[in-house]
């Protein structure tokens, strides 16, 4: 009896432990992550400690002088709400390794298990006992693999150096290449690609394929080197509480000594149709740092410790130069058509190439407010010109409208306000208006006291006066957003009502629509809301919608949004969107298609600590199915705004990345639409609690401006394009 109730237990515990594992998500459908982008791009303003740039042959690489810590990040902050490693991915590098520098083995890359006292927490449900047991064997056995050349590539070892934490890792020697992972009982196996031969002191682009089949090494778009090995990649691969360490394996021992100027790890795909074939095969990009696209610096060889820069190459700029091999290396300028070039030693290889296209961002204006902002409106006014009304937080000093000049936005006229958090431009017929959101209450007049109940005001624009002067105010509960949109050639006004009181956060929100008889916004229609943060309205066709960013019900941020869909006279539901503290919505066309993009603020439920290191999710309108399916993910740190824009042909995306947890001062990022690959990131913005972006052309010439909830200040950048 005893027995049998043993073999129960045990397969209640097998299907518990099962029925668990299903609900582990692993890390798919993601785009390219640039692993080395992550660490260098955190602070524009310098180089991450135990780093140093380094050019070789006219290309820039970084070069790992220690194992910072600077250059490791928990592996959460990249693969975002998934427990398990990738099935199937690629890893592209580009590296450069001196045929003196390599010692034994050096790690490219390393994900590493937490330390003993972080580890048990994290993995309490794991199978220690029959991990703990494996990891008491010394043995090694071999796995036979053949390669192409019938060589033996594979092999599965146990070191005492190397079986305690390490994950995964990609390790380099002088003529083999490493890929090691935590395999079958949390043994550590090695797939060993031999005679790879890339420490020869030149560039080259490796792409390491890892399937349920196989193993694909890539060099150079050359055939590829592959193992079938006996067992395959793991699909149970843990990765909670890991680390990724770049260049190291988080010591000294095993630091990388070459240099390195792409790492990027593709989820799901092969990378090899992405970069094969090309043109330049030993520098094949996917996603290189923009630190690293730069022209090289120019100087003399002894002035180099004066800057964080190494330079090998000088380069020569005029209309003709011969291209022979003992001009191996050398880089050449033509200034008459804008093209970069680098000799092979039999021809010249285009490097960088003129094209309408932006080129990078410059920081225009430094703009001092009377407090803190929560948003800026752009916007322009007939026979004045363009304008900027800022939400400043103070209700003492109110807010701002900013008239932009020959030397930038310059101070036009303050208006009154109670800790506004939003503006919003429109027009009726020929006159403009302005509504702004307020969150506080107006003050009481026998008490001094501001009431429990929010009062938002439209200003009407005063041609006489050339001033905004008070038009209506309208009963709002810590309002958030404004929207004026036009149906069938009446004007309308959404609020976006965030809060009634402190705690109840599942109100009403409110469109309003223009009665011509009372000349005044009356009450149209009320829609249920959960802490509502945005209001986007947009046309697609005959159809018009109207899409709420709800961001919290009291419990958890965790709430759908929903696009409405105008059917009949008022706003129908048309389709519901699981979000996590939605702060806005942002629609957008390229081409025929139809995108929305959300930005998420972080997750909180209950009394558990909030993630603020979350996906925002792009979606796109699937016109057969009637309904925005997911289009891709985007890593943000408490989003609060998306900015879509275009320059000539090309299309982009800015984020404003408020807070990462621990600090307000991080990187917003511009993202450029790249077709199949979605947006990808080309620059990182250095930003102090980011409220808002918005873009703007001016005489031709187009910027950025954002504001900030952190600081009195805002900065308007300017887009260089050439």
């Amino acid at each position: 009896m005893s027995l049998l109730i043993f073999v129960l237990l045990l397969l209640l515990g097998l299907r518990v432990t099962d029925t668990t594992t299903e609900t582990w998500r692993h890390c798919t459908e993601l785009l390219p992550l640039d692993l080395l982008s992550f660490v260098l791009e955190r602070d524009t303003s310098k180089l991450v400690p135990g780093v140093h740039m380094r050019q070789a042959a006219g290309v820039r690489g970084v070069h790992f002088s220690s194992p910072h810590t600077a250059m490791s990040f928990p592996s959460s902050h990249l693969l975002v709400n998934c427990n398990l490693f990738p099935k199937e991915f690629s890893l592209v590098v580009t590296l450069k390794i001196p045929r003196t520098a390599l010692k034994r083995n050096e790690y490219i890359f390393s994900l590493m298990e937490p330390k003993k006292e972080e580890k048990r927490a994290v993995q309490e449900k794991e199978e220690e006992n029959v991990q703990g047991n494996m990891l008491k064997s010394s043995k090694q056995r071999n796995i036979s693999g053949e390669g192409q050349d019938g060589e033996k590539k594979e092999r599965q070892v146990q070191s005492n150096e190397e079986r305690g934490r390490i994950i995964l890792g990609l390790r380099i020697s002088k003529k083999r290449l490493h890929f090691l992972f935590k395999g079958h009982r949390g043994a550590v196996e090695h797939w060993v690609f031999r005679n790879t031969r890339l420490a020869d002191n030149q560039w080259h682009t490796v792409v390491l394929t890892i399937s349920s089949q196989h193993a694909r090494l890539t060099v150079d778009c050359a055939p590829p080197l592959e193992i079938v090995p006996s067992r395959p990649f793991p699909s149970n691969l843990n990765i909670q509480g890991s680390r990724f360490h770049i260049g190291s394996r988080g010591r000294w021992k095993g630091l990388f000594s070459g240099l390195l100027r792409q790492l990027v790890l593709v989820p799901g795909s092969d990378a090899t149709l992405q970069i094969c074939p090309s043109s330049d095969p030993q520098l094949a990009a996917l996603s290189v740092p923009p630190l690293l696209l730069d022209l090289p610096v120019i100087g003399k060889e002894e002035d180099s410790h004066l800057t964080p820069y190494e330079t090998e190459e000088r380069v020569s700029v005029g209309l003709e130069r011969s291209c022979s091999e003992m001009h191996q290396g050398q880089l050449w300028f033509n200034p008459l058509r804008k093209v970069l070039y680098l000799c092979d030693g039999t021809v010249w290889i285009t490097v960088l190439q003129d094209q309408k296209r932006l080129d990078y961002v410059l920081e225009h204006q430094v703009l001092t407010t009377s407090s803190e902002t929560h948003d800026v409106e752009v916007f322009q006014v007939p026979g004045v010109g363009l304008m900027a009304a800022m939400a400043h937080r103070s209700p003492t000093s109110g807010s701002a409208l900013y008239l932009w000049t020959h030397t930038g936005f310059q101070l036009y006229q303050n208006i009154t306000t109670q800790t506004a958090l939003a503006w919003r431009h429109f027009s009726m017929g020929k006159k403009l208006f302005l509504v702004v959101s307020n969150s506080g209450g107006r003050p009481d007049k026998h008490t001094d006291k501001e009431s429990e109940t929010d009062f938002s005001v439209i200003y009407k624009w005063n041609k006489r006066r050339k001033q905004f002067v008070h038009f209506q105010t309208l009963q709002t509960h810590c309002a958030r957003d404004w929207e004026a949109f036009n149906i069938n050639r009446q004007t309308y006004l959404a609020v976006a009502n965030h809060r009634l009181g402190n705690n109840n956060h599942t109100i009403d929100s409110v469109i309003y629509k223009w009665n011509r008889l009372t000349q005044s916004f009356e009450v149209h229609q009320m829609l249920p809301t959960s802490g509502a943060y945005d209001w986007e309205f947009f046309t697609v066709g005959p159809y018009h919608f109207l899409v709420v960013a709800n961001a919290f019900d009291g419990v958890t941020t965790s709430v759908d949004s929903v696009i409405y869909v105008w059917i009949n006279g008022s706003f129908q539901v048309f389709q519901t969107i699981k979000t996590f503290c939605a702060t806005d919505w942002e629609m957008f066309r390229i081409g025929s298609r139809v995108f929305l993009v959300v930005a998420n603020g972080h997750r909180f439920q209950g009394n558990g600590p909030s993630r603020y290191a979350i996906n925002s999710t792009i979606y796109e309108l699937d016109m057969n199915g009637q309904l925005f399916v997911r289009f891709q993910d985007i890593i943000t740190y408490s989003a609060v705004d998306w900015e879509f824009f275009s320059l000539g042909e090309e299309y982009f995306l800015v984020v404003a990345n408020s807070f990462n947890g621990e600090s307000y001062s991080l990187n917003s990022i511009l993202y450029r639409w790249q077709g199949y690959e979605g947006f990808v990131p080309v620059h990182w913005l250095p930003t102090i609690g980011c409220s808002d972006w918005e873009f703007f052309s001016s005489k031709g010439e187009s910027y950025l401006i954002y504001s900030s909830a952190k600081v009195p200040l805002s900065k308007v950048f300017k887009l260089k394009t050439y």
